[in-house]
């Protein structure tokens, strides 16, 4: 287990899952054996979205690669790159072709490994400051390689009728229950403020959207995203992509107590 802590924040990160942010007695993150999901926190990487109605099947220059939901990034292990009080950075790296075993078969998928076609390399840092916690994600690897990046941190909820504040409108949870499994789309939205006990503000850099996802009253995914998938069918997924044009592109995700 990693701890961060500055004044009166406490970060605690498990393998590069962020399982804890706790402010003033508070905990804002959803905490594993708790109903609703099994995870804390996870990254869709390099797509975003289900695949199996596309047999698997996610179209690439380089051919066909076969990726499970969300991709198989979330499949792979963080290294400890790098550690003080107040920061962490940690590191998936990826050769392409390398085969990765799918944790969803053969309970929840037909296919047993997944792979893909581009060499990359992931980052992932925590730096608590004054302006809270930032989650922030460095990608490279191969120039062009296309990808879409999601991070799908789920927080707790303690109140019977927390709201999601956007730009241009009032989400209830139950509006976000409605949606199912789909998620609700948050369009061309940068930040998002949830108020349950406290209040805790969202912004995001080089994202672009949000969706939100919970089946159950105590949590909600509140996740940035550069693609919304439901937006295409499952076989024309790449229509979503981003392409790797930088030696590095950068993402950011900032949580503060507003």
């Amino acid at each position: 287990m990693t701890t961060l802590s500055y004044k009166n924040q406490t970060v605690k990160i498990d393998q590069g899952e962020l399982v804890s942010y706790f402010v003033e007695g508070h905990e804002y993150i959803h905490q594993k054996g708790s109903p609703g999901w099994r995870s804390a926190d996870t990254e869709m990487f390099p797509i975003i979205g289900p695949t199996a109605d596309a047999d698997f099947r996610v179209k690439t220059e380089k051919g066909e690669a076969i990726q499970d939901q969300h991709g198989l990034l979330r499949e792979m292990n963080y290294e400890l790159v790098s550690f003080t009080d107040t920061k962490a950075v940690f590191k998936k790296k990826y050769v392409a072709g390398t085969t990765i075993k799918n944790s969803k078969y053969p309970a929840k998928s037909t296919e047993e490994i997944l792979a893909w076609p581009y060499d990359f390399i992931f980052k992932k840092s925590f730096h608590l400051s004054e302006d809270g916690l930032v989650v922030s994600f460095s990608i490279s690897g191969e120039q062009n390689m296309p990808f879409m990046l999601g991070y799908h941190p789920a927080f707790n909820l303690v109140t019977e009728s927390p709201t999601i504040i956007t730009n241009d409108k009032e989400i209830t949870l139950a509006d976000v229950l409605a949606v199912g499994n789909r998620a609700y789309q948050v369009k061309n939205c940068t930040e998002i403020v949830l108020k349950d006990k406290n209040s805790l503000k969202i912004t995001s850099e080089g994202f672009g959207s949000f969706m939100l996802w919970t089946e159950v009253n105590n949590m909600i995914c509140i996740e940035p995203i550069t693609f919304y998938p439901y937006e295409v069918k499952q076989e024309n997924l790449a229509d979503g992509f981003n392409y790797l044009t930088k030696s590095e592109e950068l993402f950011k995700l900032t949580i503060s107590v507003d």
